[in-house]
């Protein structure tokens, strides 16, 4: 089916194009009141993610009430864990909890390499939406990456620091590789099952990525980023890895054909630093979407003056917050298509 918008894709493709595309990490619910009102109808956040229909209720809500360029899958990065055995679940105002964690490699073993049909709720969802979407928009499918949801197993839940998914790096690096390999082999298989549904495009979230060394991402996290990257080659691959400075020239050099910036990564050095052979993503402050619509604007005619004729798409540095005004950030959208270079 071909797209009626497919700015994205032609921006990444390196198309010169009318204006910049535009979507929000997180657009799909948190701020706005059609979400909460299935949310709230339901159980929890669990059940909105593993029911297709609703799923694709609010992955669409967006592209109707924002006017976003891309709709990208309601889903969670957690559901390979669960796949992979080790369940999870989310506590209101508290976030992930796993009951379990994997502490031995007898842990490890009872792990299986998760395939696609075992995450078949998200599968059904990218089905569905694209039925309903009809080629308005692309759609965006999405995995976390295999450091990040290593975190989250060993810890049991965010923290701040890491430090028991970091010390087993440390304690015993040959389970933690064995862990690392199953995750990059269950989130291969559970992209590769998004596209054949439907997926016009894929992003891996590498949200811990900061906590790392320069040296322990090298070794722990990278690999594993470029197996993914290698492996999918039916559709563009975006990676955005939280605050890894440090990482930029590396993002560069990957078989990936987006890299997302943060808001605190300086756009002029990441352009030198990652090239210009692939799109970049982002990378307003989550927090101008609380300032004046003023305020909005200048902020946002900045950034996209800074990133020039480079091939971009336009976002913020991370997630939108849950308390942000609907109408802030459909004014922030409006702003990027409403600019001329």
């Amino acid at each position: 089916m071909p797209l009626k918008n497919d700015l994205i894709l032609r921006t990444i493709s390196g198309e010169k194009t009318e204006r910049t595309p535009v979507w929000l990490m997180r657009q799909a619910g948190r701020i706005l009141p059609e979400y909460r009102a299935i949310r709230n109808s339901l159980s929890g956040f669990k059940e909105l993610v593993e029911t297709p229909e609703l799923a694709a209720e609010v992955t669409i809500q967006p592209v109707d009430i924002l006017g976003v360029d891309a709709a990208i899958i309601f889903s969670d990065i957690l559901v390979i864990p669960e796949a992979m055995g080790l369940k999870y679940e989310m506590v209101e105002k508290r976030g992930p909890h796993f009951p379990e964690t994997i502490k031995t490699s007898a842990d490890v073993k009872k792990l299986q390499v998760a395939r696609a049909g075992d995450v078949q709720y998200t599968i059904d969802a990218i089905s569905v939406t694209k039925k309903a979407l009809n080629g308005r928009v692309p759609i965006i499918g999405f995995a976390g990456a295999p450091w990040t949801i290593f975190a989250y197993m060993i810890e049991g839940g965010g923290s701040k620091t890491f430090s028991k998914a970091r010390r087993m790096l440390y304690v015993d690096p040959k389970l933690s590789h064995n862990l690392l390999q199953m995750i990059t082999d269950s989130t291969i298989n559970y992209l590769k099952g998004q596209i054949a549904a439907g997926a016009n495009l894929v992003q891996v979230f590498d949200s811990w990525a900061g906590i790392l060394s320069p040296e322990l991402y090298r070794e722990f996290s990278l690999p594993y980023l470029k197996q993914i990257c290698d492996a999918i080659d039916e559709v563009p691959k975006t990676l955005f890895a939280k605050d890894a400075y440090f990482a930029r020239a590396w993002f560069g050099k990957l078989n990936c054909n987006t890299v997302g910036l943060d808001w605190c990564m300086d756009i002029e050095e990441s352009i030198s630093l990652i090239g210009t052979d692939k799109a970049l993503q982002g990378n307003l402050d989550p927090c101008v979407l609380y300032g004046s619509e003023e305020r909005i604007k200048k902020e946002t005619e900045n950034m996209l003056s800074k990133f020039g004729t480079t091939k971009h798409i336009a976002n913020l540095g991370h997630g939108v917050y849950p308390d942000t005004d609907p109408g802030k950030v459909k004014f922030f959208v409006d702003c990027v298509k409403n600019y001329n270079h």
